[in-house]
């Protein structure tokens, strides 16, 4: 406070050891934590500081390929084209990340004088045959006055990075089809709205540990937005203990607010329960019956495994809190993404630039992009060659129905990148996740897209899939599924669209049982030898069209009734639209 500190800068480039220590303290004192190197391509960081007049020399070498009488004393332009020679030969961190080589600076355009070395004595440390370690001992130095040029014409010719300057000039185009949905009269007579005897609050446990609960969401009769936010929260608190859970067993939060205006005191309340590598968590702006504050629903994972089982299926969290120029720093108590044995469960992540954490102005498809190129940067990070290829499924969620075909496009481009094509007949063999579009009236920071998805490191070439069509007197039900090739996942996705002309009336008590019904021949069709628990119905369905009293009433009681010991926790979450003449979406995840 009396030097008027903010924040702390960090040189780490992939350590997390040396980024998650700073971050600590800083999170300890209350400063902004920076990592502008952090997972920077290091060939074009060592070339940036060449070119940014940084004069550093080796000082020490411990490495394959780099001998302490060569190469000790030269700097870093000097040693430029050998570095990325023996990084291509031996995997050498062409910036000596991995501790390969270590330099002293002699001059910078932040230095006044520039630094001479007079005598120097090489010390051999360990005469390896192959990896000999040798520093040097600098005997004598003095300063010398340089050029008095400011270091902001130094820096003058650095760029600009990528993330914020490709994204702003986009050329921005809109889905103007008619969006209308078709006029629609239920017929009710046969259905219910009353309370079942029992709310199922739970999903079954799998072998693996996962389990998912839902159900906390309380009116807010006689109550504020902070009383409401600690209520659900105790409440939460009670039913994970019920279980033998606890908070840092969350690996995944879905957060839907009623007001995104009222976000500030929820998160802080929601921040007193999390403490370090908090769970994933995605949060939208949800138009929730009235009283209703907010909704929550989240995956708890908890090894009841063998011990080889356990260390197969270990939590590794992504908690990156420093400013940096690779994806946008938490905005909140949680974290980048989570991954649990082969599966990886990712953030929302919306279209911030990361070194300036602003949205982009690029417009829709900038941040639809940039957001979406956040995603892979985290999948690559938590696992080396892991890319959207590997998305199981995939949530966009955008603020204007006009945007989704945008999303759909940019979601197909990206996808093209990173398929793998049969060389021979030239016939894409990759099976991409299924993605499901929702629009609701507000994201974070009033972003117009979030993407959130689950992937799994396997090799998307040997997945299965399959597709359920059923059609019925003024609706269709669409089904697809995907089964990771490890088996160990699977995720299904079951559309109901109005079919055209208008329908005067329909029978929502039939079309649920219909769905239940499709759900149940998907569950039948999968591998015999998968064994796995359809954990969540998550249904987006239209606020203004559906009842949701009825499809809690009925629809959790068809799947029962036809699925028998095996029917997921229903999870009802109201949008402001859906694609096309879409009424209901429902995206389900299975675990073995």
């Amino acid at each position: 406070e009396k030097e008027g500190v903010e924040g702390v800068s960090v040189g780490a480039i992939l350590s997390d050891y040396q980024r998650v220590r700073v971050e600590n303290v800083c999170r300890r004192l209350n400063l902004q934590p920076l990592a502008y190197l952090w997972r920077r391509n290091q060939e074009d960081l060592l070339r940036e500081m060449i070119l940014s007049n940084v004069q550093a020399m080796i000082i020490k070498v411990a490495a394959f390929g780099l001998d302490p009488e060569k190469h000790l004393g030269k700097t870093l332009d000097q040693v430029e084209p050998y570095l990325k020679q023996i990084s291509q030969q031996y995997g050498v961190h062409v910036c000596g990340e991995g501790g390969e080589y270590e330099t002293f600076t002699l001059d910078c355009p932040l230095f006044k004088k520039r630094i001479v070395v007079d005598s120097s004595e090489m010390i051999v440390h360990s005469a390896d045959a192959f990896a000999p370690v040798g520093y040097l001992r600098l005997l004598k130095l003095h300063l010398e006055d340089k050029p008095n040029t400011p270091a902001s014409i130094a820096f003058a010719e650095r760029k600009s990075c990528l993330s914020c300057c490709d994204q702003e000039n986009v050329a921005e185009t809109e889905d103007c089809r008619d969006m209308s949905k078709l006029q629609i009269t239920w017929n009710l007579t046969s259905s219910s709205s009353c309370v079942l005897d029992k709310f199922n609050h739970w999903s079954g446990n799998t072998k693996n540990g996962y389990q998912w609960i839902s159900g906390t969401h309380f009116p807010m009769v006689g109550k504020n937005i902070n009383d409401a936010t600690k209520q659900t929260f105790s409440l939460l608190q009670v039913e994970l203990a019920a279980k033998g859970y606890k908070f840092s067993d969350i690996i995944l939060l879905h957060l839907y607010v009623k007001n995104m205006k009222d976000f500030g005191i929820i998160n802080s309340i929601y921040d007193s329960y999390f403490n370090l590598n908090p769970p994933a968590r995605v949060c939208v702006e949800a138009p929730l019956p009235d009283g209703v504050a907010l909704q929550i629903d989240c995956l708890v994972h908890k090894n009841n495994l063998t011990l080889q089982d356990t260390i197969e299926q270990r939590k590794e969290t992504m908690h990156v809190q420093s400013i940096s120029h690779w994806a946008p720093a938490n905005i909140g108590p949680y974290s980048q993404s989570v991954k649990v044995g082969n599966e990886i469960f990712c953030a929302g992540q919306i279209g911030l630039i990361p070194c300036t954490m602003q949205l982009s102005k690029g417009g829709v498809r900038s941040e639809a992009a940039l957001s979406l190129s956040h995603v892979q940067k985290v999948l690559e990070a938590m696992k080396s060659g892991t890319n959207l290829n590997h998305v199981l499924l995939a949530s966009c969620y955008v603020s204007d129905k006009k945007y989704i075909s945008i999303v759909e496009k940019i979601w197909q481009e990206n996808l093209k990148e990173h398929t793998q094509e049969d060389q021979i007949y030239g016939e894409t063999k990759s099976v991409s996740g299924l993605l499901i579009v929702a629009v609701f009236p507000h994201l974070p920071k009033d972003a117009a897209v979030e993407w959130h998805v689950i992937a799994v490191t396997d090799d998307p070439c040997e997945r299965k899939s399959f597709i359920i069509s059923k059609k019925s007197d003024g609706y269709a039900i669409d089904c697809e599924v995907i089964v990771s090739s490890l088996k160990s996942s699977a995720a299904i996705s079951l559309a109901v669209s109005l079919l055209p002309p208008s329908v005067n009336s329909l029978n929502l008590k039939s079309m649920l049982h219909e769905l239940a019904v499709v759900f149940r021949q998907a569950m039948d069709k999968l591998p015999q030898d998968v064994k796995q628990l359809p954990l969540c119905f998550k249904t987006f369905y239209c606020e203004d069209v559906i009842d949701p009293s009825f499809v809690q009433t009925d629809l959790e009681r068809f799947l029962e009734d036809i699925l028998d010991l095996k029917f997921p926790l229903l999870i009802l979450v109201p949008a402001a639209d859906l694609p096309g003449l879409e009424i209901l979406h429902v995206s389900c995840w299975l675990s073995s």
